[in-house]
């Protein structure tokens, strides 16, 4: 019976701590005019996200901008020419991709 409930406590134990550790990835990316990009990235926990990789991709798989966010999660870029996405990436698990035509002026 002890080993039944230390058993069922370590279960109970073990899922709560992955819900309370369980977060997705966000990221919000803005025109500023029509030259520059602002976006800016975090988890629904909250939290921000320095030092993440952000990377500006052509429809061709060529890397544009090859950069990570600050210290206040954002980073900024000229908007390149033609078609692109913005790559958020934060892990396995943890990526969000951002289609140019979804980026709009604020």
């Amino acid at each position: 019976m002890k080993n039944l409930y230390r058993s069922l406590l370590l279960a109970a134990t073990g899922t709560f701590s992955s819900l309370a550790l369980a977060h997705n990835p966000v990221c919000q990316c803005e025109a500023q005019g029509d030259e520059e990009i602002v976006c800016v990235g975090g988890f629904s926990d909250g939290s921000g996200a320095p030092g993440v990789t952000l990377d500006v991709i052509s429809y061709d798989e060529e890397i544009l901008v090859a950069g990570k966010l600050g210290d206040d999660s954002s980073l900024s870029f000229k908007r390149p020419e033609g078609e692109f996405y913005v790559l958020f990436d934060a892990g396995p698990g943890h990526v969000v991709e951002i289609d140019h035509l979804d980026i709009e002026a604020p």
